[in-house]
């Protein structure tokens, strides 16, 4: 008997996945909203959960009581071998870095309780939402998947040789835009090679019950992250690797698969604060506790109405997301480029200035950046956060011109961060 007919014969015996499946059916679960880190942050809906096919095609492991015991003639060395080729499959995909982990986020549900109870959520509803009797669904895997034994995490680099970043936020004319944004929306090229990935592995194992994540759903991607070893939590609360340190993206596969879990590594970050002296607006309050409203990120993405004031100023011309912490970071020094010819940027905007960004009208917005992250925020906060940008850059009769231009755009949130830039440049 091979390989292939020890899992199907195992899985068959154990007829787990007709209870995960009626399960799933009682619970109602779909995917909704995204991941614990407040910096990437388009919330899509998930792919559904793959369901056996038929009564001979029924794959699902073990169920109450967990443990090998039940998976007969599947011995552990072989589910090592089967991890390996997964990490193969993946890197041939386009992925840097697979990892595995068990379904259970330790002390997370926790701290994010802890997070949410201090505000730092902010408008971020979304983040408190999806609880359960035993706390939040984030927190606990078999809430999204029943049945969830182990989580396939990938990693894939999105940093591109583009303009330097240092370079472009200190000449103030020029608009700053996130590292990860320059390029297309990663979401949804990371799901379909993920989907890819399940497809390799059932081709060779059979149907097994799954699901599909990139920021997709409440799902605590850097915790999992750390413990399937692919880097440990910096201060900054991103995930940091020593040869990747942290530009780079990471998506999930929930499975019934008991594929054993790899080492988490070790924390090295020692007395480095460099992430935290960096922040402009003192967004890192402590060690691994971000508030997210004072973070750029969350002003310049997430919020949807007024830039605080107090707050302005310190936005500098950073219009859509912020990279000063990883800028900042040592470990980014190894980071490499990306092999995702997607993720190069588009329409310059690596080094285009703030006026020709300004200028842009609602259907250039929506033509160009079809297909990026930055198309959620929509026009409106697009010219929101560039007229804050323009009221940070050095006085002059084209910066002026600009916003004179928008002084009576239709929207009120646009009048008012005009007229405070020109207030700034003393030009009402």
């Amino acid at each position: 008997m091979n390989f292939k007919q020890g899992v199907s014969r195992a899985l068959h015996r154990a007829g787990f996945a007709q209870r995960t499946q009626q399960a799933a059916h009682q619970r109602g679960l779909a995917g909704a909203e995204v991941a614990f880190q407040p910096d990437h942050q388009t919330r899509r809906q998930a792919p559904a959960v793959r369901q056996p096919r038929g009564e001979s095609q029924r794959r699902g492991f073990i169920g109450q009581g967990g443990g090998y015991s039940k998976m007969s003639g599947i011995m552990h060395d072989e589910w090592n071998t089967v991890k390996e080729d997964i990490r193969r499959w993946g890197r041939e995909l386009g992925f840097d870095a697979i990892g595995f982990s068990r379904a259970d986020t330790g002390d997370a549900g926790q701290r994010l309780a802890a997070w949410l109870a201090a505000g730092f959520h902010g408008e971020m509803d979304y983040m408190a939402a999806h609880t359960s009797p035993t706390g939040y669904k984030r927190a606990q895997p078999a809430e999204l998947l029943p049945g969830t034994q182990s989580i396939i995490t990938v990693r894939m680099n999105y940093r591109s040789a583009g303009a330097d970043p240092q370079a472009t936020l200190d000449d103030a004319s020029r608009a700053y835009v996130a590292r990860y944004a320059l390029g297309r929306d990663y979401h949804k090229l990371m799901r379909a090679r993920l989907q890819q990935l399940v497809d390799r592995m059932t081709q060779a194992l059979g149907e097994f019950s799954h699901r599909v994540f990139t920021d997709s759903a409440p799902v605590m991607e850097v915790q999992l992250a750390q413990q399937g070893g692919l880097g440990w939590r910096g201060k900054h609360t991103l995930l940091l690797d020593r040869e990747a340190g942290s530009y780079f993206f990471l998506g999930e596969i929930y499975s019934e698969l008991p594929l054993p879990p790899d080492m988490p590594v070790t924390d090295h970050c020692g007395s480095c604060t460099a992430c935290i002296d960096s922040c402009p607006t003192e967004a890192i309050v402590a060690p691994y506790q971000l508030d997210a409203r004072r973070c750029i990120s969350y002003l310049t993405i997430e919020l949807k109405h007024s830039i605080p004031e107090s707050l302005r100023e310190l936005l500098g011309n950073r219009i859509y997301g912020c990279d000063d912490c990883q800028l900042a970071c040592p470990w980014n020094r190894f980071a490499p480029l990306t092999r995702e010819a997607d993720f190069a940027p588009r329409h310059g905007l690596d080094e285009a200035t703030l006026v020709e960004l300004f200028a842009w009208e609602e259907t250039d917005f929506n033509e160009r950046m079809a297909g990026s992250a930055i198309r959620r925020i929509g026009h409106e906060r697009w010219l929101r956060n560039i007229a804050v940008a323009l009221g940070n850059a050095p006085t002059g009769s084209e910066i002026i011109s600009a916003l004179r231009a928008r002084a009576d755009h239709p929207s009120a949130l646009v009048r008012e961060h005009v007229a405070w830039a020109l207030a700034r440049h003393r030009a009402e």
